[in-house]
């Protein structure tokens, strides 16, 4: 990799780091329900730095858990920020080795999918621990662990890649990064 490529996506990874902290601490659309926090676009960073690089994608997601835990969240909200590296570092490679994922509407619905659902299982198992190892929480195992934290982070998970989706598709048309993924061009033919 040149050196001006290493700079650039340093300064990506930075700015997208401070989206990702600074989400979590002023957005005004923040959820919190028992071990369950709902903070609208809180992933967004996250899915815009898988499109650039592994890399990148972890620096990110290190830097959102950094703005979780200033943002004063629970302990629970703050060590299921750090298992998204799994998801994260899964997503980044998945579209590194395979651009074409993210090349139809099918495949690109697939791919978040998939990757909430593993999202929300990782979650769910850290929520699961502070179950079990005695944490206070209301309702049973199943609605609170599996449902809201389960379910309610495939749902949020699958709001925020689409929001990131609705960025990344104009923006990477212009903007000249090195990138993992960038999206196709639409060319209309016209026939005289």
């Amino acid at each position: 990799m040149h050196s001006n490529e290493r700079i650039q996506k340093m300064c990506i990874a930075a700015l997208l780091c401070a989206l990702g902290i600074l989400v979590p601490m002023i957005s005004p659309v923040r959820i919190q329900l028992g071990p369950m926090s709902f903070t609208l676009a809180s992933h967004v960073a996250l899915f815009l730095a898988m499109f650039i690089s592994p890399t990148v994608a972890a620096a990110v997601e290190l830097g959102t858990t950094l703005g979780f835990l200033l943002a004063g969240f629970a302990p629970v909200v703050v060590l299921r920020a750090a298992s998204q590296i799994v998801f994260v570092l899964l997503g980044a490679y998945w579209v590194a080795k395979q651009p074409q994922v993210m090349r139809s509407p099918v495949r690109m619905g697939a791919y978040g999918l998939i990757l909430g659902i593993v999202h929300g299982a990782l979650e769910a198992v850290v929520v699961t621990l502070f179950w079990f190892g005695g944490a206070t929480m209301d309702g049973s195992f199943v609605s609170t662990v599996l449902g809201l934290v389960g379910v309610g982070t495939v749902v949020h998970s699958m709001v925020d890649y689409g929001i990131a989706l609705l960025i990344w598709q104009p923006v990477s048309r212009v903007v000249r990064v090195p990138v993992s993924y960038r999206a196709v061009r639409e060319t209309v033919s016209s026939h005289s």
